[in-house]
Order: C-alpha cells, then sequence, then structure tokens
C-alpha cells in the first residue's frame, strides 16, 4: 500500500508539471513568432527605403563624420603649434609621427574631401611622360601624407598590368603601401555624378569652395606636346560639371623674357593649392604658394595698379 501510494503521489505530480511544461513552450514559441514578425517588417522596411533616401542617408553621416574629424583636427593643430612654439619641449619620435600620419589618412579614407586622378589617358602618353607622371603621384601623396587636413585620394583606371602601375611601383618606395584607393574602375561609375566636379583649367566656372560632399576630379595627364583640352573635353561627354582654379581671379600675368603664361599645373600642385585653401579659406595665400613663379603668374596683390588694370595682362 506504500508504494502503491508513492506512485500515486509521482503521477499526480507529474499530472501538475504538464500544464506549467505547455505554458513555458507556448510563450516561447509566442515570443519567436514575435521575433519573427520583427524580422519580416524590419526586412520589408529596408527594401522599400529608394536609393535616393539611402544616399542621403551617407551624405549626412558623412557630414557628421567630417565634423567630428575636423574638431579633432584643430585639436591636434592647436597641439602641434604648441610644441613648435615651445622648443625646448620634448620632440615626437619618427615612430609617433609616423603613427599620427597613418590615423589622419586612416580618418580621410572615412571622412574626408574625396579626390580622383583620372588615369584614363595614359594611352596619349610616351614612356618619359609616364614616368614624370608616377613622379607626380609621388609627389601628390607626399604632400597629402604631411597635411594637417587630407584628402582621400583615389587613383582610378589604374590596371596593374599597366606601365604606369609599373613604374609607380619602380619609382616610387612603398607605393605598394600608400593610403590611396587604387582601382581599375572608372571614377564616373564609382560616384554619383551629381558629386563629381572636373577640375580643368579650360572651365569656364571658377572653383570656389572645397565641398565636403563633393568629389573632384584630376585629369592624369603629362603631355609635353600639349594636346589642348584633353580633360575637359572627357568631362564634357560624360556630363560632369567642370570648375577652375581661381587665377583669373586672384594673380595677374609676371612679365618674362619668353612673355611665357601657362595655367596648366601637375596633379601634385593642383591638390597643395587645395590643401593649402582647406586650412586657411585664403585662394591668394593658396595660389601664390602652388603655383612655380616659372608659370609666369603672380597674385594681384604684388603688382602695381597699373598692372592689375591692364586689359592686356588680365
Amino acid at each position: 500500500m506504500e508504494g502503491e501510494t508513492h506512485h500515486e503521489s509521482c503521477y499526480h505530480e507529474d499530472e501538475r508539471m504538464k500544464p506549467n511544461d505547455v505554458t513555458i513552450t507556448d510563450l516561447l514559441d509566442f515570443l519567436h513568432i514575435d521575433v519573427e514578425l520583427d524580422s519580416v517588417c524590419a526586412d520589408r522596411q529596408e527594401t522599400t527605403c529608394s536609393k535616393n533616401v539611402m544616399r542621403k542617408q551617407r551624405n549626412w553621416e558623412r557630414r557628421l563624420e567630417a565634423k567630428k574629424s575636423k574638431r579633432k583636427e584643430e585639436k591636434q593643430r592647436k597641439k602641434f603649434n604648441c610644441r613648435n612654439k615651445d622648443t625646448s619641449g620634448p620632440k615626437l619620435s619618427k615612430r609617433v609621427i609616423k603613427a599620427i600620419t597613418k590615423e589622419r589618412l586612416e580618418e580621410a579614407r572615412g571622412a574626408g574631401p574625396r579626390l580622383c586622378v583620372d588615369l584614363s589617358m595614359t594611352d596619349c602618353m610616351s614612356h618619359k611622360e609616364i614616368s614624370r607622371l608616377a613622379g607626380q603621384i609621388r609627389r601628390l601623396y607626399g604632400s597629402n601624407k604631411k597635411s594637417i587636413r587630407p584628402f582621400h585620394l583615389f587613383l582610378t583606371e589604374l590596371k596593374e598590368d599597366s606601365l604606369l602601375y609599373k613604374e609607380c611601383v619602380r619609382m616610387n618606395d612603398g607605393f605598394l603601401n600608400y593610403s590611396i584607393d587604387v582601382t581599375e574602375e572608372s571614377w564616373f561609375n564609382l560616384f554619383p555624378s551629381e558629386d563629381l566636379m572636373y577640375l580643368t583649367p579650360d572651365a569656364s566656372e571658377a572653383l570656389e569652395h572645397v565641398e565636403e560632399d563633393k568629389v573632384y576630379i584630376l585629369g592624369g595627364l603629362v603631355d609635353e606636346s600639349i594636346q589642348k583640352k584633353m580633360s575637359y573635353t572627357r568631362a564634357k561627354e560624360l556630363g560632369v560639371r567642370m570648375a577652375r582654379l581661381p587665377i583669373d581671379e586672384y594673380m595677374v600675368k609676371r612679365s618674362n623674357p619668353k612673355n611665357f603664361h601657362s595655367k596648366i599645373l601637375a596633379i601634385n600642385q593642383v591638390l597643395e593649392i587645395l590643401l593649402i585653401f582647406c586650412d586657411t579659406k585664403d585662394w591668394t595665400k593658396a595660389l601664390a604658394a602652388g603655383i612655380p613663379p616659372g608659370k609666369g603668374y603672380m597674385v594681384a596683390s604684388e603688382a602695381s595698379p597699373n598692372r592689375i588694370n591692364s586689359p592686356e595682362e588680365l
């Protein structure tokens, strides 16, 4: 009898547990279904988002990141200036400087202004001209690396089996480790057309500001035979907005024995001008520092009133 009583009590305990087990299972099933429903809704919401909305979201995120980057750069600039004033203080080691430079370049790849070198015209260049272009790419990267506020650089339509690529590897130490995006793709396919601005000396519109959400294109062209308007023609064919550096607005022609005046600059010289302008917001300072005297131009403030008002000079 005692055995029967024990089995009977166990049986009743099992019966009491079953309703609870069912309740927990049902609750878990309910929660699982609820999570699945939330996931489905989220997926539907994401798929219904238009490309335009997503692009606006990315642009907003870039601007926000750029503002944070500017604040950080300003702090770094102040620290750097303080160190320069206090010559008695400890100097930064090469390893620390290298680490800071690398950090700046990485930040620029996430939020800095963007600049592409269009390398689609190398077929028109001789071996000597291609070697000179490889040297300009080295100086372009060097200027960007030294800047407090560097650009996010792209080398577009650069193929690994091309002569230019081989010359860059041969002539430029560490080229394969440059903090530059190298791609065989065209710049025209990488970015929305409304964000593009092709910088060419033949454009009618003068560049007034460097905007964070724009992508600036430079024609990677060294042409000793002076084939005119190649980059201008390419940009016009693609329907891309164009601008030129405001040389006419801030500079005048300088008299020289050969009467030589040229607005055609190397890609590294253009970048140098843009970097100085971004730092100072002063075109006069940027152009004076970036345009070599041999180009035959000088800033208007250095010229006499007669020179500025002369129609032949302007």
